[in-house]
């Protein structure tokens, strides 16, 4: 699971226990001005992730990594699907970030109310 919060001008996924292992990352500061908005997507984790490099994949279980997709680079940390946020970037190293909250309508809004327009 991820916890997502605002730190004056930057957006900050931080990556919670055991699942930090199994995507190779902890946290990750991204500036506001480069994010481009956040969905809930219930319906992601059944779609296709790509190639993986590095993270893991059980089908099922836990997608957490990196994956390659489409020519686009991917973050993806989720164990429930119905708890999926994607949060949209720009001028980035990941094209997007596919998270697990605990409550993705508010970190949905969250960041909608953050991020500049």
């Amino acid at each position: 699971m991820a916890n997502v919060l605002i730190d004056g001008d930057d957006l900050v996924v931080q990556i919670e226990g055991m699942d930090r292992l199994w995507s190779l990352k902890s946290r990750m500061v991204i500036p506001l001005a480069n994010v481009r908005g956040a969905t809930a997507d219930p319906g992601i984790a059944a779609e296709p992730k790509g190639l993986r490099a590095p993270g893991t994949s059980l089908p099922g279980v836990i997608t957490a990594g990196t994956f390659h997709q489409d020519g686009e680079r991917i973050f993806w940390n989720i164990r429930d699907g119905a708890r999926a946020v994607v949060i949209e970037l720009a001028d980035e190293h990941y094209a997007r970030l596919v998270v697990e909250v605990a409550d993705p309508a508010a970190t949905v809004a969250l960041i909608e109310q953050a991020v500049p327009r």
